[in-house]
């Protein structure tokens, strides 16, 4: 029996085959799901319903499982970082604070960021019910 608060067989399955280096993304509801990736990458759909689930309670879970080495996000139209992704970056602070560990962060225009999320390394794509625009993550495993 595993062990651990994360019990999604598919989430599970991808994580565990990513290695240092390997990149998911967190996507909210927002986003191109069938096309932000490429096709070969799996897609684990939690977006039930508007709000369901939650990006951030997605990046909980995903940070409890694998260690986050970096976090891209995608800047706002004007150039600037969504209240989502503060959220999310005090998120990662709070949990490795007195660890000694260390997210990059960095954050892309939407284009760019579209197409780091095309790149080869991303393994896996999640879809959240998250509405709020511009809480996507795409996150860079590293060695803990």
């Amino acid at each position: 029996m595993i062990r651990g608060p994360l019990t999604h067989p598919g989430l599970l399955g991808a994580l565990a085959a990513a290695g240092h280096g390997s990149q998911v993304l967190i996507a909210d509801a927002l986003y191109p799901h069938a096309t932000g990736a490429s096709r070969h990458v799996p897609r684990v759909y939690l977006n039930l319903t508007a709000g369901l689930v939650p990006a951030a309670d997605v990046l909980g879970l995903v940070a409890e499982t694998v260690h986050v080495e970096a976090a891209t996000f995608m800047l706002t139209a004007d150039g600037g970082t969504s209240a989502p992704v503060r959220e999310f970056q005090s998120q990662l602070q709070d949990r490795r604070h007195g660890s000694g560990e260390h997210v990059a962060w960095s954050g892309l225009p939407r284009n760019e960021f579209y197409a780091a999320c095309r790149g080869e390394d991303l393994c896996l794509l999640i879809a959240t019910g998250e509405v709020r625009p511009y809480a996507n993550l795409l996150l860079t495993v590293g060695v803990p």
